[in-house]
């Protein structure tokens, strides 16, 4: 007998033998729960039944957890952007997902429902693989049900996502912002190119590409002026590890599409982690980044590092223009890493507007963003 997957979940409990209990989320009791910043596009009252018992989990799926022992996440963020305080006995509403983070947590999603970790502030569940020496271990969470609509459906992310763009005529200038790794300094550079476009009056939507559902970076560059910004928790992803390319580079394309069809004259993308995350490598190397990305900052901690990874987009024949991040504290760092043949560009210079892409190859494209460059009304280059 074919089983269709809307069918409810009791006939195929029924079918399967396999009992799920189904027990009533109340308002009174959700107003008591912290609700996480990866759960934000799902509709409060659409949550109304906790469902337990055998369930194979998805990442996406969002779960009511109990906090049991507090470790490296004591606080969790909310949909607004606060981070609230954890006790022990809270009760949470976070999304399975899985993570990679070489400086945090590697975690993937568990196959059941049974005490697990949170491995993000932003409310993240999953079973930590392994973690860095710096970090303490992670805090441990009892799920109490994964949260469902109330005919028993089980809530993901994946049906919260933005609609699909709507068409445009015209693609904006994109500068992706790649790096070494984590906390190679890619946010902070994004966010002062961001601010520096904003400054020669043009029109800047922003978007981080991949990564692990999480606000911090979206504010930082929501603070930066841009017009829009957007995630890949706005296309229905909890986090972007383990997802298949194809669905990564749809992710990419939609984010581009949306920002482009709400009228941005330039876009800034942040692609999370390193060149050695294999969801970052195969995004960088993909037709669809291809088609919509114009040019590549790449940021570094050192020296090294930006050569080699420059020298990795280059054997690729990716457009990287320039090298920035967190190496550029150091003078001597930026001398060093003049090894590359690029500019180095320090986080000044990108945020008081002082860098302009190069077009040497751009074609129309770039007599495109020439004119939209020479019409900004309040221009500061600074070195041209």
């Amino acid at each position: 007998m074919s089983i269709s997957r809307t069918q409810p979940i009791s006939l195929l409990n029924r079918i399967n033998r396999t009992p799920i209990e189904k027990e009533p989320l109340t308002s009174e009791r959700l107003a008591g729960v912290r609700i996480a910043y990866s759960a934000r596009r799902v509709a409060q009252d659409a949550m109304a039944t906790l469902l337990r018992g055998p369930i194979k989990l998805r990442a996406g799926d969002l779960v009511l957890a109990r906090v049991d022992r507090l470790g490296q996440h004591q606080r969790i963020e909310l949909p607004h952007g606060r981070r609230a305080q954890l006790y022990e006995g809270d009760e949470i509403i976070v999304c399975y997902g899985n993570r990679y983070a070489p400086d945090q947590f590697e975690a993937i999603v568990p196959e059941r429902l049974e005490e697990c970790h949170l491995v993000a502030g932003g409310g993240i569940a999953a079973r930590m693989l392994s973690r860095h020496s710096g970090m303490k271990r992670p805090t441990t969470i009892t799920p109490l049900g994964l949260v469902g609509d109330a005919d028993g459906h089980r809530l993901n992310v994946a049906d919260w996502g933005l609609d699909k763009p709507a068409a445009t005529a015209r693609r904006p200038y994109t500068i992706a912002v790649a790096g070494t790794a984590m906390n190679a300094g890619k946010t902070t550079t994004a966010a002062n190119l961001i601010k520096g476009l904003v400054k020669t009056g043009l029109k800047v939507g922003a978007a981080k590409v991949t990564g692990t559902g999480a606000g911090g970076d979206r504010w930082t560059l929501v603070d930066a002026g841009a017009h829009s910004v957007l995630d890949f928790t706005d296309i229905g992803y909890a986090s972007t590890y383990r997802v298949p390319a194809p669905q990564v580079e749809n992710i990419m394309a939609q984010l581009c599409g949306h920002l482009a069809a709400e009228a941005a004259e330039f876009i800034v993308l942040e692609v999370a982690d390193g060149l050695f995350q294999d969801e970052t490598a195969r995004l960088l190397t993909s037709p669809t980044f291809a088609n919509w990305v114009d040019g590549i900052i790449f940021a570094a901690g050192d020296a090294l590092g930006a050569l080699a990874g420059v020298e990795w987009l280059r054997r690729r024949h990716l457009p990287v223009q320039a090298v920035s991040g967190l190496l550029t504290a150091s003078p001597l760092a930026i001398r060093e890493a003049a090894a590359t043949g690029l500019p180095v560009l320090s986080q000044r210079q990108l945020l008081q507007g002082g860098w302009r892409p190069d077009q040497a190859a751009g074609g129309g494209r770039a007599e495109n963003w020439q004119a939209l460059w020479d019409d900004a009304s309040s221009a500061v280059m600074g070195l041209g």
